[in-house]
């Protein structure tokens, strides 16, 4: 009980001041008593001491404070990855639940592409970096889905360059684009809606773009970022600080974005 008593930070403290103090008294003594070899090399021990412990406070107080800057972040970044709107899982799952009764083999590949896609959004959206093809897959799945929950004609393009291998990147970063491109441009659109999206990546950079057209009679304010634009921007300037430029733009009924992430 005692031996555990004495393990506890603040009695080492306590034990720092008594000691310091102590030392403190016995070289005034030495001193007072003039031996002066015993003064020095009391004295060189007793600075070298006060410097090595003064070093150590420091050096664990800048420790503590960046492990606590540290868990902040991985926190925040949680969180943030928890609020990717679900809101296209359940509008699939509802669109299988009428499919199954008319194509019960569309709606048993389509199921599989969702449990694909909520197993990498669980699972390895959890992780710091997963690779940039995983990523590319998810977007695939994304977009395959969304072409069989329509039942109207739209321009749906995916163009992709990945020249170096072992590219990684932040899990679940460009969905958010993609989300946004669908939700207020073709689930708005009768007619002639498009998306299209480009994904290369070289050894020093990633570029993903994307485009889509949009009913500009819908009051919206398409120029302010919404949730998942504050999101996505967060989540960059946590992991990528001063190594990523996203932009957005609209011209007439058409609207870009476009995020580009320096790997190096």
């Amino acid at each position: 009980m005692i031996s555990s008593l004495f393990k506890k930070p603040i009695i080492r403290v306590y034990g720092y001041w008594l000691f310091a103090i102590g030392m403190g008294t016995i070289l005034i003594l030495i001193e007072a008593a003039d031996i002066e070899p015993m003064f020095s090399f009391m004295a060189f021990i007793y600075w070298s001491l006060l410097f090595y412990w003064a070093a150590r406070w420091i050096f664990n107080q800048i420790k503590s404070i960046i492990k606590q800057r540290k868990e902040k972040i991985n926190l925040e970044l949680m969180h943030l990855k928890a609020q990717v709107s679900p809101h296209f899982f359940f509008n699939t799952l509802n669109n299988l639940y009428g499919l199954i009764d008319i194509d019960h083999v569309k709606a048993k590949q389509m199921l599989l592409t969702l449990s694909e896609m909520m197993r990498y959004s669980i699972y390895d959206g959890r992780k710091e970096r997963v690779p940039l093809e995983d990523e590319l897959t998810f977007i695939k799945n994304y977009i395959d889905l969304h072409k069989d929950r329509y039942h109207k004609v739209s321009d749906i393009q995916l163009h992709h360059s990945i020249t170096q291998p072992g590219i990684t990147v932040m899990p679940l970063l460009f969905i958010i684009l993609l989300e946004n491109a669908f939700k207020h441009g073709i689930e708005n659109l009768r007619e002639k809606a498009f998306v299209h999206v480009t994904l290369t990546a070289d050894a020093n950079d990633i570029h993903f773009y994307i485009e889509n057209n949009f009913d500009p009679t819908i009051p919206k304010e398409i120029n302010e970022p919404g949730i998942g634009l504050q999101n996505l921007t967060r989540r960059l300037e946590l992991v990528y600080p001063k190594r990523h430029s996203l932009t957005y733009s609209t011209n007439a009924d058409i609207y870009t974005a476009q995020l580009t992430l320096h790997t190096k």
